[in-house]
This record gives structure tokens, sequence and C-alpha cells, in this order.
């Protein structure tokens, strides 16, 4: 079974490449802002840990060619001065054979410095997480400064007389000693007064006043975000971080991740006019070769929890090292259950960590055999987080960005019409706040109208939207009494676009779940042959929406 991966390569070390090539895969699950280096065995042989540190320094200042969107000057500073290490590292690995414990007692903390720094510079130069490292540039701004204290610290404790160097080599030295003492890391003036703007947009929401364009664009300018495509990443990024927080008992950082998606969210649908549709609904799930590479070598079986024996969806790994579904785990706890179900070993406690290597793994298995367990990790997420905005400035935001919709799609033209309709699509697709917002904003007639489009794109988002919003209660009714009945029938019967069929289905779905609706819906000459004519005809999903239209519309009264 895999285990915590840390825990499974120190138990067999033989798993060191496997270990190696999982860890290369992008999104490895190491959560931003966290630093879980590694201390080597100081029983290590210098000259592995010397080529191990240099290995460390290369990738630390390959990083020079790479964008930060923040902590400019610092991140240039750390690689610098890992750069100016290098060349005496280079020098010692050349020249000596043999060096003393001490000197590998240096190495091990300057090891341990260089992942912890290359974490970092990772983190800055993340896609889709450029406004939160901006909103924590003093948080960053520190780990540098400890970084550069740390390389110091390593290099106080560095015998130098030991190692056979020459005079330039030790003055070379001491130059590092001196610049990694002094360096200041202070936070940019520029990342302050963009940070600055963000905040004052964020209390613009919260007394429901509009932003300035201008304002936002000199934040997204700042931070290098220049098309809804680097926008939209960055609303990806922190809706999972809330995610996440979410599973924390403290949940200390909703409020401020949630605010900081409504500014994104805000950002995407006002301040960018060209949108990138249908290329980003949906990613095609497939991954690289190296990603491919990895799953040939595993085990289809171990992506199974041992309880259910089913594909996990949210694998978490408890205490003993050994991953479960998390639904299934949190069941044998709260049976009383204090053991590992698969070792019998008892648990000082029930805590838990997700496992995010093995589900993107689990994910990517599921994309190339076609497996929809994706599907069902979204239908297991605990959608009712949502229903709640999460802070005043989320909830402000996303009622001025409902009223702009409303207007956009009663007013626009053409692609704004249909860039308006993939905005509702996307905001009202997993969030019941959002969804009640957009409905009292008054979309629906709005959104029954694009039905009728003759733009194959315009007429899909459009009734995506609505079956995201037929979720919620009040909007059946105004669908209904707006001739949505009739318009959605058609869709069915002869959408330009399967998806839009299969899309009409399922609303039809939530439909008849009143039961005069449900009347209507039977009465409707052409709803039950278009619905029939799909499980016939259609996409594996098509005929799956059709089959749940058929069921609710069986329902007793």
């Amino acid at each position: 079974h895999i285990q915590n991966p840390i825990t499974k390569l120190q138990a067999f070390p033989f798993l060191s490449v496997s270990l190696s090539m999982i860890q290369k895969l992008k999104g490895s699950g190491r959560r931003i802002l966290t630093f879980p280096a590694v201390h080597p065995c100081l029983k290590i042989s210098p000259s592995t840990l010397l080529s191990s540190i240099l290995n460390l320094s290369h990738s630390i200042c390959n990083f020079k060619s790479k964008f930060f969107a923040s902590n400019k000057r610092n991140a240039r500073e750390a690689i610098r001065l890992v750069g100016v290490l290098q060349i005496f590292l280079e020098e010692i690995r050349d020249e000596q054979s043999n060096l003393l414990d001490s000197v590998v007692i240096a190495f091990c903390e300057l090891h341990l410095v260089f992942q912890k720094l290359q974490f970092l510079l990772e983190d800055c130069t993340r896609e889709g997480a450029q406004v939160w490292m901006l909103m924590e540039s003093e948080n960053v701004a520190n780990q540098f400064r400890v970084s550069a204290r740390s390389i110091a610290t390593a290099l106080d404790i560095l015998p130098l007389d030991s190692i056979e160097v020459s005079m330039e080599l030790k003055e070379h030295f001491e130059l590092v000693m001196r610049q990694s003492r002094k360096a200041r890391f202070e936070v940019d003036p520029d990342d302050k007064r963009a940070a600055m703007d963000v905040v004052s947009t964020l209390k613009q929401f919260e007394n429901g006043i509009f932003p300035s364009d201008i304002d936002l664009k000199r934040v997204l300018d700042h931070i290098g975000i220049r098309t809804w495509s680097e926008c939209n990443k960055e609303v990806k990024f922190l809706d999972s971080e809330i995610g996440l927080e979410c599973l924390n008992e403290e949940k200390i950082k909703v409020a401020w991740l949630s605010s900081l998606m409504g500014f994104m969210n805000y950002c995407r649908c006002v301040v960018f006019d060209v949108v990138k549709g249908e290329g980003d609904q949906q990613s095609d799930g497939r991954g690289s070769s190296r990603d491919s590479e990895v799953l040939a070598s595993l085990n289809p079986y171990d992506f199974r929890c041992p309880i259910s024996l089913e594909l996990m969806s949210e694998p978490v790994t408890i205490l003993s090292g050994h991953t479960y579904d998390r639904s299934s785990i949190l069941k044998w706890f709260k049976g009383g259950n204090v053991n590992c179900p698969k070792t019998g070993q008892r648990l000082n406690n029930t805590k838990w960590v997700p496992n995010l290597v093995l589900q993107r793994l689990i994910q990517q298995y599921c994309s190339e055999k076609g497996i929809s367990i994706a599907d069902q990790g979204r239908r297991n997420r605990d959608a009712t987080r949502t229903v709640h905005p999460g802070s005043l400035a989320a909830k402000e935001a996303m009622k001025m960005l409902a009223s702009f919709l409303a207007y956009r799609l009663e007013t626009g033209v053409g692609e704004e019409r249909n860039g308006a309709a993939y905005e509702f699509r996307l905001l009202s697709k997993a969030n019941i706040f959002n969804r009640s917002c957009l409905v009292e904003a008054g979309c629906i007639q709005h959104l029954l109208k694009l039905l009728s489009s003759k733009d194959s794109s315009t007429q899909e988002n459009a009734i995506a939207s609505l079956l995201n919003i037929s979720k919620h209660s009040k909007s059946i009714t105004v669908i209904v009494e707006n001739r949505g009945l009739e318009l959605i029938v058609d869709v069915l019967k002869k959408g330009m676009k399967v998806e839009a069929r299969q899309h009409a289905a399922a609303t039809l779905f939530y439909l008849a779940s009143i039961e005069e609706y449900r009347r209507l819906i039977g009465e409707t000459t052409e709803a039950i042959p278009a619905l029939i004519e799909l499980i016939k005809d259609g996409t594996d999903r098509a005929k799956k929406n059709a089959l749940v239209a058929m069921f609710g519309l069986l329902m007793e009264p």
C-alpha cells in the first residue's frame, strides 16, 4: 500500500528512484509557503553531500531567468548569494578527497537551507499564486532574511582551516559570510503600494463602492497578470487554498483567502474583455510523459482505499503512514476506532494530512483510463462551505459582480454576452452563495433569451448556467414562469452541440423536483421523445443525464 512518501523511503531505500520521479510531478503536493526540507543523514558520504548541495545551488541559480511578481530584489539577492557561494563549493569539490566530520555537519546545515530556499523560490514564481504572494510579501521577505542568516550560521561552523584552499578562495568565502550577514531583505516599496491598493479595494467592496478599473489594472500589471487566463489561474489557486484551509479546524485564513478570491473574480469579469472560453472550461486531463512514466511503474491496486476498496478521490495519510480515502477513514475514527485499519497499530492521535501527490496520480490514472473518479471527487467536495461568502468583502464583491453580469447580459452584444454567460457559468458552478446572488440580480431572463442564440458557444454557456442555478430553489419558478421550459426542451431537441443537449436534460431533472412542473414536462409533447433520442444517440454523459431526467419524471408525487 502507498504510504507517506518520506516514511516509505526511510523504510525501503530502494524506492528512492520512484520517489524522485513522483516529486518531479507538477503540483507535488507541497502546500505553498511550507518548507518540508529533509536533513541529510550525518553518515552520508561527503562527496555525495557536496554534489547534492551543488545540484541545489544550480537549481537555485536557474531561477535567474524566472519572473518574480513580488519580492524581486530579495529573490535576486538570494540567488546572487548562492551563486557566489557556488564558486567556493565547486573549488572544494575539485580539490578535496577527504573532509572532516565537522565539515560534513556544516554542509548538512547548508543543504537544509538550500532546500528551503529552493521551495521559497518555487513559490515566488508559482503560476496562479501571484496575488497571494504579493499579500504575503512581508512573510516572504522574512523567509529570505532567515535563509541568508541560516547560510551565515552554516558557514560559521565550517572549519575553514581544515580545508586546503587558496588564500583567494578563503577571501571569497569571507565575502560570502559578510554579505549573508549584512543582506537586509526588506519588503519592496512597490510591493507595499500594490498590497495597499488591494486592501483599499477590499475596503471599497465592504462599503458597497465600485472600485476603479484603473486601480485594479495597476495591481494586476504590477504582479504580471495581463490576460483572462492568467487571472483565472489565480482564482483556481485561491479556491484550492480555501478548500485546504477548510480542512483545518481553526480555518484561520479562510476569510482572507475568500476576500482575495472575491477580488480576483471581480477583476477577471470586469477588467478582461477577452474570455478564453471553451478551451479553459476544463483541462483535457492529459498529463506529461513524465507523469505517464510514473504511472507505468505503479500498481493501480494501490490507488484503492483499503477500507472501501474503491478508488480514492481524497487520499489522506494517517499517523501510521498508511493512506485511506478521507470519507472512509473518518467513518472508521467516528466509530470509536483508534488503530490503523491495515496494521492494527494503535494511534496516538487521529490526525491526517491530504496526500496530494497520490491524489494527482489517481486523477492522471483515471484520465488515461476514462474513469470518472475526478467527477466523484467534485461531488464529495463539501459544498456547504460555499453557502456563506467567507468574508464581507467577498460577499459585497459578488453582489456587485452579479449586477455587472446582469447588465452585460441585457445590454451586451455578441461576444460580450457570450463572455458574460461564461462568467456566469463559472461563478455558479460550485458556489451556493454565488448562485443566490446571480438569481437575485435578475440574470435568469437574460440567459433564457440566449438559448435561441445562433452561436453554439453562447447557447452552451447559457444552458450550462441555467443548469447550475436550477439547483437553487428560487430559480426554478423563475425559469418556468418565463417560458423557460419550452426553450430548454427546444435545446434538448435541437441544441447545436451535444453538450448543450446534455445540459438541457440535466436541467429538466432539477425542474422535475417540483410536482407541478413534473406534470408540465410530461405534458410537453417533445420532451420525452427528445430524452429517448438522447439516450439512444448521445455520448455516455448525455445518456446518463437523459436517464436521470427520466427518473426525475417518474418520481412519486
